[in-house]
């Protein structure tokens, strides 16, 4: 069902982007006031093995989230109806579900997995679509 007021989303996802925006721009004033030494700001166990942890695709960039998250925001016919049934949920949340669903091996429990992300048994032709969207975009994309 879409949302009765579309813009109140838009507005939701304005702040979280402009906190966002804040919060990185802070970050890169301590580190031009801190120089390395900022990540003591950030990073409670600095000297710890945290990063020998990290997971190697958290490291660098998620090419697939971000595939993901420029496709959600096209103007694409399938990402438009997605944002207009969504209503207020946030795309950044829709994004991440998604790419956690994309790990996903399975054909049919990723289309289940779409499903229930929609949240509605009227949206199986809109879970069937946007899942063939996000084939199209994420396996003729590699690199």
């Amino acid at each position: 069902m879409a949302h009765n007021n579309p813009t109140n989303s838009y507005t939701n996802q304005m702040d979280t982007f402009t906190e966002a925006l804040a919060t990185a721009r802070q970050m890169q004033q301590d580190w031009l006031s801190y120089g390395v030494n900022f990540i003591h700001l950030y990073i409670e166990d600095v000297e710890g093995d945290w990063l020998e942890n990290w997971e190697h695709e958290e490291l660098f960039c998620n090419a697939v989230f971000d595939r993901i998250k420029e496709y959600l925001v096209s103007d694409d016919a399938v990402a438009v109806r997605l944002r207009q049934d969504l209503g207020d949920r946030s795309l950044f949340d829709i994004a991440v579900n998604l790419e956690e669903i994309w790990r996903i091996t399975s054909p049919n429990n990723r289309l289940t997995a779409v499903k229930s992300l929609l949240g509605d048994d009227e949206s199986s032709d809109l879970a069937e679509k946007l899942l063939a969207r996000l084939i199209a975009i994420l396996v003729s994309n590699k690199s």
